[in-house]
């Protein structure tokens, strides 16, 4: 190739700088332990260098330094990148150099200069200067620092024409975490940082890590002035609650928001890798905010009524069914028996069991509980020593407005399978119930609730006899007390929750999907409100639940406190990235409407009835003690209200629900505001976030 007398320096400059990108590119693809024998190597050659400086300036010229054999100097240079290599000052130390980064090597270097002094006397170096040493370690310390930040700034430099389409980001929190963030975002391309905002008012225009600091209250306004098309929290110890409220405060800057979850990721060597820093950032989910972080599950509980077992589950398919088989698969039963009347979530959850445990007994059974022979067939078979129920329909309008199917399913369907239980001597029976089963306003509530009843019916038959008091309105389920004589039948209990995150027919699969198209997001009314729990967290506390029940008891999972679905909304529509559209504010994104509380349901679900509540072995776990029906009683009032079903008509039927069902009184749907709230809720308002069934 030849070149002009004008072209050749262009096309030499050009050459000279993509040699430069390689060679940076070929430092930065190094293995970690290449890197640390590069920069031992180049110690090696520099901090003997370092020693002579501060010899020539002890004695002012080469004289002095020329009485001392080499072996001194590269003593003393060993000695000092012993000491680095001891404090872990060869690990990542360009990426990272921050006060702490300066203290560490200031004691090292001082460790190593302590170390050299005795050595040299011990090799009876006489004439040694000890000033020389303090001159030293300044000189050393200073080359240590510039060559490190040298170096960073020249890798940073020489990244290449994919640092121009990194992601421009404002990171919140100006503290350690921060700070390691934004030195980690350089060094890569994926991510371009522009400022910091913090609330803290003695860092508002401060320079952390090379960023200006700004105060939370001008995100706005900077927010579209800068370009800032990602904000990340870099505060991993954050409490849900602070999360809660940032969420409020950072979405209306109308972009995404993500979260660093761990610190100690920003540590390693390879930090500024995609694949860990992806992992390292990510977005926020409903986990991150909920009120209270959950309980590990107690593993002589846990596996108490599986290992070793068949077990039964019912509604195999649901969502909390499907759960409640992936908790049960690795608790090692010897075989599992999956009931679901949907063929596509009966194959659905079985191809994925079996994928994970080739080689447990998986049998699928195709069909409703319903069908009494089906059930038979099933428990006719043998081996199933534990049954979770839980088959049900839970939609309540859906429901509500198709009550026949409703109470079938629901309250024939746990008749079905309390009696096979019984029969075939199963050892525990557990009923997955519901928290609309308390002074129920809608049919699905009282038909779990009817299913309390049978299942409390059957244990007072287990137990022996009849329910103490053997009347209506006393208690078949004396939690502790009950079922003491149940030594040979079958424990039925009862498991009482609210809506879990991310189950059929949750709120936030919708309120995704209307945001998704633009809006508006629908919410019933204002101020309704709903409990939540994360679904594998409620099937743990199921599955430890019925390990220990007595019989008949009805056991309440600790939900926290109701959250505010009109909160929920926000919280998305800020988790998208998008603003609230309102009067106040037209120029928003998405509008939210009140559409007006379904037939049949609450404003305020409830947990607990007026009955007495026990402690259990497990901190998150209720036991209560509920009212019943005498068995005879409330098997006459399930075939009348069978009978009462083959009428279809609404009348009969909720008069037999009530008969077994005294609480039972249907809603009235409560009027909307004439005014509703407008302006988005406060920051300090903001409670939990959670999806309910509508």
């Amino acid at each position: 190739m030849s070149f002009s007398f004008s072209e050749k320096p262009i096309a030499m400059s050009i050459q000279r700088h993509t040699l430069s990108h390689q060679f940076c590119a070929r430092i930065v693809s190094m293995h970690r332990t290449a890197k640390a024998a590069l920069a031992i190597a180049v110690d090696l050659v520099a901090l003997p260098m370092c020693f002579l400086i501060a010899m020539i300036l002890r004695g002012g010229d080469l004289q002095l330094a020329k009485q001392f054999s080499p072996g001194s100097y590269l003593l003393v240079a060993v000695l000092t990148i012993a000491a680095f290599w001891l404090s872990d000052l060869y690990r990542a130390v360009i990426r990272f150099i921050d006060h702490r980064l300066l203290t560490l090597t200031g004691l090292a270097l001082g460790i190593a200069v302590l170390c050299a002094y005795l050595t040299l006397v011990f090799l009876n170096e006489a004439r040694f200067p000890r000033s020389a040493l303090a001159i030293y370690w300044f000189i050393a310390f200073s080359y240590v620092v510039m060559s490190r930040i040298g170096v960073r700034k020249l890798l940073r430099s020489k990244r290449g024409p994919c640092a121009g389409k990194a992601l421009a980001v404002a990171i919140y929190g100006a503290g350690e975490a921060g700070a390691r963030l934004a030195q980690t975002m350089r060094d890569g391309d994926e991510y371009r940082p522009l400022c910091f905002f913090d609330d803290k008012h003695a860092l508002n225009e401060r320079t952390v890590a090379g960023l200006r600091v700004f105060h939370t209250s001008r995100l706005v306004e900077l927010g579209a002035a800068l370009g800032i098309r990602t904000i990340v929290i870099a505060l991993p110890a954050a409490a849900p609650e602070r999360l809660r409220e940032l969420m409020q405060r950072l979405g209306q800057a109308g972009v995404p928001t993500k979260i660093l979850t761990r610190l100690v990721d920003l540590a390693d060597d390879k930090a500024s890798d995609k694949s860990v820093l992806r992992d390292a950032i990510r977005e926020i989910k409903f986990e991150d905010l909920l009120g209270r972080p959950p309980v590990p599950p107690r593993l002589d509980l846990f596996a108490r009524c599986v290992r070793g077992k068949g077990v039964l589950v019912t509604g195999a398919g649901g969502s909390i069914g499907s759960e409640l088989c992936r908790q049960i698969v690795t608790l090692s039963p010897a075989r599992l028996h999956l009931i679901d009347h949907s063929e596509y979530a009966l194959y659905t959850i079985r191809q994925e069991l079996a994928a994970r445990f080739p080689d447990l007994p998986i049998h699928a059974h195709l069909g409703s509980v319903c069908n009494a022979d089906l059930v038979e067939r099933v428990l006719a078979a043998g081996g199933i020593d534990t049954i979770y129920h839980a088959a049900a329909y839970k939609h309540v309008p859906l429901v509500e407005t198709n009550i026949v199917e409703g109470l079938r399913n629901n309250v024939l369907g746990a008749q079905i399978i309390a009696a096979g239980a019984a029969h075939h001597g199963v050892q525990t029976c557990v009923l997955i119930s519901s928290d609309k089963a308390v002074r129920p306003t809608n049919i699905m509530g009282a038909s779990k609730r009817i299913a309390e009843l049978i299942f409390q019916a059957a244990a007072a038959r287990a137990a022996g006899g009849r329910a103490p008091g053997d009347g209506a309105g006393t208690g078949a389920a004396n939690g502790p007390t009950h079922g003491t004589g149940n030594r040979t039948g079958t424990t039925f209990c009862m498991v009482r929750f609210g809506n879990v995150l991310g189950s059929s027919g949750s709120v936030i699969p919708l309120f995704q999907r209307q945001i998704t198209r633009g809006g508006p997001v629908t919410i019933t009314h204002p101020e309704v409100s709903r409990y939540f729990m994360l679904i594998p967290e409620a099937a743990q506390l199921v599955i430890q639940a019925g390990a220990m029940a007595k019989g008949g008891d009805v056991f309440v999972l600790d939900m926290g406190e109701p959250v505010r679905i009109l909160d929920l909304a926000r919280t998305m529509i800020a988790m998208h990235g998008l603003t609230e559209r309102t009067p106040q504010q037209p120029r928003g994104d998405i509008e939210i409407q009140f559409i007006g509380l379904f037939p049949g349901e609450k404003l305020h679900e409830e947990l607990l009835t007026d009955g007495t509540v026990f402690p259990s072995e497990h901190p998150r776990i209720m036991r209560m003690k509920e009212s019943a029906l005498r068995p005879n009683v409330l098997e006459t009032c399930i075939t009348c209200l069978m009978m009462a079903c083959e009428t279809h008509e609404r009348g009969p039927i909720e008069s037999m629900v009530k008969a077994i069902v005294s609480e039972y009184l249907p809603s009235t749907p409560a009027p909307l505001p004439q005014a509703p709230a407008e302006e988005p809720a406060p920051a300090g308002l903001i409670r939990r976030f959670v999806p309910f069934r509508i």
